[in-house]
């Protein structure tokens, strides 16, 4: 139950999110808000860790494979490209084709066995149903 709990948050804080950050790319610049939301998440982040009994930093040295390491690159491009999507389509048909591919790319990448995730059996219509999804979202605009 806690993971349906903290996962609907989660997408209604992304929700949220997306649409602050769009408003603060219009008053400012794409890169100035997207800044702005990684140098916020960073200080959020340190305020935490120095609560929540403070594990050792340096573990970080030992992760492996070291591209594991680059979600804050990802995590600055996924503030841009959200906020381009958001500012282009509106925040609901953002939304909507974010969460589908974010469903498809989670579903390749279990079909797949991709960085270290239990493999699952492949399903076409899957893919086809989600790809669907997608062409419906942007065909019929509502």
């Amino acid at each position: 139950m806690f993971g349906i709990l903290i996962s609907l948050l989660s997408g209604a804080l992304m929700s949220i999110q997306g649409v602050f950050n769009s408003e603060v790319t219009k008053q400012t610049s794409i890169w100035v808000s997207a800044g702005w939301v990684q140098l916020t998440a960073f200080a959020t982040c340190l305020v935490i860790w120095l609560f929540s009994g403070r594990p050792q930093v340096a573990g970080i040295l030992s992760v492996s494979p070291w591209y594991m390491l680059t979600g804050g690159v990802i995590g600055a491009f996924i503030t841009y490209t959200v906020i381009q999507g958001m500012n282009s389509l509106g925040p609901a048909r953002s939304v909507m084709l974010i969460v589908v591919s974010q469903v498809l790319v989670a579903y390749l990448i279990e079909a797949f066995g991709l960085f270290g995730v239990e493999k699952v059996p492949f399903e076409w219509r899957r893919v086809i149903g989600m790809g669907l999804a997608i062409a419906g979202i942007i065909v019929f605009k509502w």
